[in-house]
């Protein structure tokens, strides 16, 4: 089984959003207080608050997931990366709930 880490907000010093220099995209980078520096890319950002919002708005869903997907030429809009993360698996909010364990 694979370990599960939980990040209270008091673990976090800092979130910053910013383009970094160089770059188009978004970035956030989430400093801890021990150092430590998650950065997360604007697709990842992206459809974390895509999923956020689904689950949050819908009246049935209880949870969401998303499932990375290698997505080929025609099947794609332009301007979109090859790798997705799309909606897939048991359909949320119909006796199925999400993974996480109560910690």
């Amino acid at each position: 089984m694979v370990e599960q880490r939980v990040i209270p907000n008091a673990e976090i010093r800092e979130i910053e959003l910013a383009v970094p220099e160089g770059h188009h995209h978004l970035r956030a980078a989430i400093r801890f207080h021990n150092g430590e520096v998650l950065v997360l890319q604007e697709a990842t950002v992206a459809n974390l608050v895509r999923a956020y919002v689904t689950v949050k708005t819908d009246p049935v869903k209880t949870s969401v997931t998303l499932t990375g997907r290698l997505v080929s030429g025609g099947d794609r809009k332009d301007g979109f990366a090859d790798w997705q993360l799309l909606e897939g698996g048991p359909v949320a909010g119909q006796g199925e709930e999400g993974s996480f364990r109560d910690d």
